[in-house]
Parts: structure tokens; sequence; C-alpha cells
């Protein structure tokens, strides 16, 4: 299969400026030969994505990026080929989804007392059906002329120490995983190396994931330091878990690159080897 795979891109379904049609096309016009499909906590993009890729060169893999939390640091974990009408899956992404809303009006309300900005700002820069979120947010400040850009939102108004900031709700990664594993998919921890993820998944909580199904860790990514990326193939070859390699591409959202880092062809035959909720779409998927 030519080109190479990167197993973590978002389209405008979440936090991407791209929709899955676009983000397919740029992703043939990169030379990938794979994507995986991951938006933030919804699968409502996989149709239009799998239609797009439908006798192109590019194979796409289903997936999602579901949102857990552990001591109040955020742990993503990537779900690819899970079976999008489990009940359970279904259930927790639309509590998650809904509490996600009820955080982002909250926070929009917190702003608005120092910022002109309303929530139909926000929904102008959301696309229809999207998980909403603090890009989004920031997209409505940046519309505004408050903030030059997302970075800077996040740096300064969006912080969770600018005083605007307002948890959400969110299960912890243990029940992430076994939730992903029981409906079918694969489940890989997100950027692994950032600060959160990095202060509590202790080689302890590490071997409760693998307990609960855990596959792999995301090792090649721009936000695992280099010291990070020592420790997490470490970890990996520790737990027998694969090592993924992803862009995490928001389009014009972050400035993170298609393709910049990828996943070896083999560890990806294993993903979909792994996984019995969906199957590939696209080039070489029957």
């Amino acid at each position: 299969m030519p080109g190479i795979a990167d197993l973590h891109v978002h389209s405008t379904v979440s936090d991407g400026t791209d929709t899955p049609s676009e983000l397919v096309r740029a992703a043939i016009g990169a030379g990938i030969g794979t994507i995986a499909l991951t938006d933030h906590d919804a699968t409502t993009g996989w149709a239009e994505a799998a239609a797009a890729a439908e006798g192109t060169s590019l194979r796409v893999l289903p997936g999602l990026e579901l949102s857990t939390q552990l001591d109040f640091a955020s742990v993503h974990v990537l779900a690819y080929l899970v079976d999008p009408a489990h009940p359970a899956l279904v259930a927790e992404l639309e509590r998650i989804r809904a509490e996600r809303l009820d955080r982002a009006r909250s926070m929009v309300e917190r702003i608005a007392r120092d910022y002109p900005l309303t929530w139909d700002d926000v929904v102008a820069q959301t696309a229809p059906g999207a998980t909403v979120g603090r890009p989004h947010i920031a997209d409505a400040l940046v519309a505004r002329g408050h903030v030059p850009d997302r970075t800077a939102a996040f740096h300064s108004i969006l912080h969770w120490r600018g005083g605007y900031y307002r948890p959400h709700y969110a299960p912890e990664p243990v029940v992430g995983v076994r939730l992903i594993t029981e409906a079918g998919g694969v489940a890989v921890v997100a950027h692994p190396g950032m600060p959160g993820p990095a202060r509590v998944l202790t080689d302890e909580r590490m071997g409760e994931l693998v307990d609960a199904g855990l596959f792999g860790l995301e090792v090649f990514h721009r936000d695992n330091p280099p010291r990070a990326r020592e420790r997490l193939l470490a970890t990996a070859a520790r737990y027998g878990l694969v090592v993924t390699g992803s862009s995490d591409y928001h389009g014009t959202g972050k400035a993170n690159r298609l393709g910049e880092n990828s996943t070896d062809p083999e560890v990806v035959e294993r993903i979909v080897a792994a996984a019995t909720g969906s199957h590939p779409v696209g080039a070489t998927a029957s």
C-alpha cells in the first residue's frame, strides 16, 4: 500500500478546520496512504470520509479520540475501528458531548462579562453537528479580535488559570480503554508524553490500562519531548504494546502537518487485525 500512515487527524466534526471530504483530499495530496479519522468523542464524520475515499488511493480507519480524565489531568485515548452503534459507547459519547456543550456555554457566559462575546459567535465558528469545545470558543475570540490566533487564546483567556475555565465530565482512562475494547475497537493512548498524561500515567496505572485492553502508545507526536519518547518506548516494550506516530492534524487550527509523524505499516495491520467493531474504508479496505 503506497504512502505513509497517519493515525490521528481531525475534521470539522470536532475541532479541525477541514471537512471530512477536504481532509481526505488533503491526505491524498500529501501522499498519505492511510489516515485514521479521530474526531473528539464523535463518529459522525465517518460516512462522509468513507464516501470521499471510495475509489481513491487512500485508506481510512474510522476512529475517534475519547476524552478521559485522571487526577484533574486530561488523558485522551484514540479508539480505532470501534462499533459506532455499541450501546455503552454511544451512551458515554452522548454524555461527554452534552457535558462539553454545557461547559462551553458556561465559559462563554463567564468570558462575556469581560469581553464582547456571545454564544452565537461560537456557533458561527462551529460546523453543524460538531462537538463544541474550547477551540470553537478560541476561534470566536479570534474572529472578535480579542486574540490573534487559537494558540494565543489557549495561552491567555482559555487557559485554566485565566479565570474563565470550567472542567467537564470525562471517564477515567481505564474505563475508556475497557469501553473501547468492549466495542470491538483498539485503544491507543494519545500523546502520553504531554505534561498531564505523563504526570498521572504511572507504571502502576499503565499496568491497569494494559489489563483493561490497552493496545498501544502514540509515541511519535510533536508534543512528546525526546526524553518522554525514550521512556514511552521502554514502557511499550515492557508491556508488549504497539508504538504509533501521528500528526494530530487539525487543518489551520494547529501548526501540525499531515504525515509529520507516521506509523509503521506492520503496526497498522496489527491494529486492523485486532479490531472487530468496524473495518477500514477506501483503498485496499476489502
